[in-house]
Formats: C-alpha cells, sequence, structure tokens
C-alpha cells in the first residue's frame, strides 16, 4: 500500500467517524465530499449531495449572501466564519430549518482552494436552553406571586379577624348581614390567595399514596357525565402502573382544569384522550425540561384534537392570569394551579401543541417508593363550640403590626393572656430574662437572626415545657425544605378562623 492511499483511508475513516458533520467543497462553493453525519443531518444521499452547491444546505435568506460572503473572503481574506466558528442555520431535505454551529477552515491541495466545514446539530441543546429561560421565568414569576400572595395573607387575617370579633360582640340583624357579606368575600379572596400559592409552589397541599388510575377514573366518570355528549373521553390506563404521593382533591381539580380547556379549545365538539402509564426519565427527557430529577415517574396525559396554540400561548401558558379567554370569562389561574400543583408535588409538566393539530399536557409525578399514606390533617367543624383558654399565657410573636394587634386580640378573646414580641430575637430574649409564659404563638417568617422556626428550636432546647404553635401564610411544605430541620413542623396557615386558632391552642395545652 503506498503512502499516498494509506493517507486516503486514514482520512476516510477520520470522515467517518467523526459525530459531527464535515462537508469538502471547492471555492466556487461545489460540494467534493461529506461524511456519514452529514447526509445523516441533513437528510440527504451522500451521491445527492456531492457535486451540488453548499447553497443546498442552507435557508434561502442564508444561501442569497453565502457567494458575496466567500468572494469577499477569497478577495480581502476577512474572517467572519473560517477559524472563528458562528452560530447559522441549516437547511434538511424535508424543509426543516434548524440551528447549528459552523466551523470552517481553507487549505490549497495542488494549486485548488478548499473549505472544510464542521457543522454541530445544536437543536437539543436550544431546546434545554428554552426550557431552562422558561422554568427560570415562572420561578420567578412564582416567587412574585408567592410573596404578593403572602401579604394579602397578612391583610386577609386582619379582616377576616375583625369581622369574627364584630360578629362576637352581638350586633344588630342588619349589621350581622353586612357582616356576613364581608366574610363571604373575604373567603373568596383566601380562596384566590391559595390559588396563587400552589401556582407559587407554595400551596397547602394534602398528599397521600394514590393509584393514579383510581382518581382519575373517578373524575373521569364524572366529566362523561358533565362535560356534553358531544365531547367523546377515552381513556388509557397502563396495567401495573405505580403508586405516587399527591393530593388527591388538586389531583381532580388539574384533570378538570385540563378538560375544560380542552373542551373549550375543540369547539362545539371532539375528542379528549387521558392516559397513565410509567415512564423513566432519562438525558432525552432532560433535554426537553432540565428542571427536573432522572428517575422513575408516572405520567397523566390529556390530549384534545382542538385548536392548538400559538408559540406565544405555549411560552406564556402558565403564567398566572394570561389568558386566550377573556372574552368568556377566563381568569388564566387554571394553568398556573395546575404548574404549581404538580411541580410542588415533585414532578413536572410538558406542553406540546400545534395549530389547527391539537394540544397535549402530560404530567409527570415521581415514583413513591412506599405505599405508607401520610395522615391527613384533621378537619374543624366551625359550627361547634370553640374551646377556650383557662387564663394561661400566650406569647404573640409577629413582626407585622397589624396583624400583631390582631393576633392579640384574638388570643385574649379566647380567654388567654397575652405577652407580645415583634421579632423571633425578641422574644428569645424575653424568654431568656425570666418571662412565663405557656404558649408561644409565632410567626415563621421574620426579621433577624430568629425566624420561627429558629425560635422554636432554640424553645425546645432551653424551655422544653414551654410550648409552640407556628403560624405563616407560607405552607409548611415549601417553608421547611428550605429550613435545616429534623422534624416535621404543625403549622396554622393564614388566613385562619377564630375556631382554627381555638381548636390549635387547646390541642397544644390538652396534649401536655
Amino acid at each position: 500500500m503506498t503512502k499516498a492511499t494509506s493517507d486516503s483511508a486514514v482520512l476516510h475513516a477520520i470522515l467517518d467517524a467523526a459525530v459531527d458533520a464535515i462537508v469538502v467543497s471547492d471555492q466556487s462553493g461545489t460540494i467534493l465530499r461529506v461524511n456519514a453525519a452529514a447526509s445523516q443531518m441533513f437528510l440527504k444521499d451522500p451521491s445527492d449531495m456531492m457535486g451540488s452547491n453548499v447553497k443546498i444546505l442552507m435557508p434561502e435568506a442564508l444561501a442569497v449572501l453565502h457567494d458575496g460572503y466567500m468572494g469577499h473572503h477569497i478577495k480581502t481574506g476577512e474572517k467572519r466564519i473560517i477559524g472563528i466558528g458562528r452560530d447559522v442555520q441549516g437547511l434538511r431535505s424535508d424543509g426543516t430549518v434548524f440551528p447549528l454551529h459552523l466551523s470552517v477552515g481553507n487549505t490549497q491541495v495542488e494549486g485548488q482552494r478548499l473549505f472544510i466545514g464542521i457543522l454541530h446539530d445544536l437543536t437539543n441543546r436550544k431546546a434545554t436552553e428554552e426550557a431552562l429561560a422558561r422554568s427560570q421565568r415562572l420561578d420567578a414569576v412564582g416567587q412574585m406571586t408567592g410573596g404578593i400572595a403572602h401579604d394579602f395573607n397578612n391583610l386577609l387575617t386582619v379582616i377576616i379577624g375583625n369581622l369574627e370579633l364584630l360578629e362576637m360582640r352581638d350586633p344588630s340583624d342588619n349589621q350581622r348581614a353586612l357582616i356576613s357579606d364581608a366574610l363571604a368575600s373575604a373567603e373568596l379572596g383566601s380562596d384566590l390567595t391559595s390559588r396563587l400559592m400552589i401556582f407559587a409552589r407554595k400551596g397547602n397541599l394534602k398528599p397521600v399514596t394514590v393509584d393514579l388510575r383510581d382518581v382519575c377514573g373517578q373524575t373521569v366518570d364524572m366529566l362523561k357525565r358533565t362535560i356534553g355528549a358531544a365531547y367523546h373521553i377515552k381513556t388509557a390506563f397502563e396495567k401495573g402502573v405505580s403508586h405516587v404521593m399527591v393530593d388527591p382533591v388538586q389531583l381532580q381539580s388539574a384533570l378538570m382544569n385540563l378538560t375544560l380547556n380542552a373542551r373549550d379549545a375543540m369547539g362545539p365538539q371532539g375528542e379528549l384522550l387521558v392516559s397513565i402509564d410509567n415512564v423513566t426519565i432519562d438525558d432525552t427527557y432532560m433535554a426537553q425540561e432540565t428542571d427536573i430529577d432522572p428517575g422513575d415517574y408516572v405520567r397523566l396525559s390529556v390530549s384534545d384534537n382542538g385548536a392548538g396554540m400559538s408559540i406565544d400561548a405555549q411560552q406564556r401558558a402558565f403564567e398566572p392570569f394570561f389568558t386566550t379567554k377573556s372574552d368568556s370569562g377566563g381568569t388564566g389561574l387554571g394553568l398556573a394551579m395546575v404548574y404549581g400543583f404538580v411541580r410542588q408535588s415533585g414532578g413536572h409538566v410538558t406542553l406540546y401543541s400545534e395549530l389547527g393539530l391539537g394540544t397535549s399536557f402530560g404530567l409527570y409525578f415521581p415514583v413513591q417508593s412506599s405505599d405508607q399514606a401520610m395522615p391527613a390533617e384533621p378537619t374543624i367543624n366551625d359550627t361547634q363550640d370553640m374551646p377556650r383558654g383557662q387564663g394561661q399565657t400566650v406569647l404573640v410573636v409577629e413582626d407585622n403590626p397589624k396583624v400583631r394587634i390582631l393576633s392579640v386580640e384574638r388570643v385574649k378573646d379566647l380567654g388567654y393572656k397575652t405577652e407580645v414580641a415583634q421579632s423571633g430575637d425578641e422574644a428569645y430574649a424575653m424568654l431568656k430574662s425570666g418571662l412565663k409564659v405557656d404558649v408561644v404563638f409565632s410567626d415563621l417568617i421574620m426579621p433577624g437572626e430568629l425566624n420561627g422556626y429558629d425560635l422554636t428550636t432554640k424553645i425546645k432546647a432551653e424551655f422544653p415545657q414551654l410550648l409552640v404553635l407556628l403560624t405563616s401564610g407560607y405552607a409548611s411544605d415549601v417553608v421547611t425544605g428550605t429550613m435545616a430541620h429534623d422534624t416535621p413542623l404543625d403549622i396554622l396557615h393564614k388566613p385562619y378562623r377564630q375556631s382554627e386558632l381555638a381548636m390549635r391552642l387547646r390541642a397544644l395545652l390538652d396534649a401536655n
């Protein structure tokens, strides 16, 4: 074997071994050689590529500029891509345009100038960047929304508390009616902030171990009776689906939201598919949605054959108050709640839609390794007689002045004596100085060195006889996830009813 033959064989092997596309052309742009990766990237047979101009690999807008770029480089030597590299677009034989990174080198062989282009497909990277940007945007909106909802919870706590205190002051019938209407409106406001909290992943979920087929089967049966005969709902539930840990009520609400959205998108009639199956998240999925840990999931898919969603609508679909149905009374909170609920449950949501073809949502829930369900929180009957204190002293710790004043009034109204602190630091100093109390009733999120959990930790270590009840506008499953602790926190969530406060304080004292 001659050296020239050996060199040619080595070059051929290098070209075929390269995972990136390699295209060799002359100075006129005629393709002289391509490797297997180039054939796969552009979906063209190598024989069809060789002898053609490189412009067949470019979208029209770039192709019309190519000859001018090459002529300018040959004439002046100025480098715009050669030796530098640039992100450009490629054109596949099926007409699809895709992003790629192009690096170009040149050499001379027997007096002929040759250009060697190395092309790397950026489709997966761009998809990952877009998914990450979308996730970061939603996280930022969620943080802002959660903060606003938290502040509204404090306001509603004051409003509801004062209204309840007025209601207990033996008002006239006309006054009682006004108080009742105001309380009902405040409760609607509380419901709104709860929905916003779910989007912000700060909702108060009550997860239990469930088989999605059972919960979704019951919900679908109900929807079939209510959505209308013009809409056909089909189900495809895989056998042997793993159990997951979710809040069944929020799961039903999410499925109903998706179904009603699908109904609106399908017009006067349509077909909807609800499917459940086991899925393993691997690198393929990670390229689509990076904010998710690899592992085993159960996927709940809701697909319709409706009008589909525009690119802009898809990008903003999960933002609170964004809606394409404002004329028909849409609030823009339905999909935001679905997104927040799934993410707070440890899963993630995918959205695929094509205009005129339909939309498919995928809800991914991590597989539950144990079948042991979390105990449900006890329900409170507002009509029962509220248990009262017997002169015990409660230290109220709250940084918000209005909430602090109201909290003191509410605790006093239940028959307790009160002491007041404006921060965890001040409360701890008061206890260290010898203040004697029976219960510490503290907000969880406060300025200073000691938040509610830190204060609780110090109390348990230094004043083990003291009882602690925490309250917060945030949900415990989020707050405790950001604080180092080794025991779960029992939190009274704002805005709370007077009966709830009475029950929690009494339960603490009775259990001691």
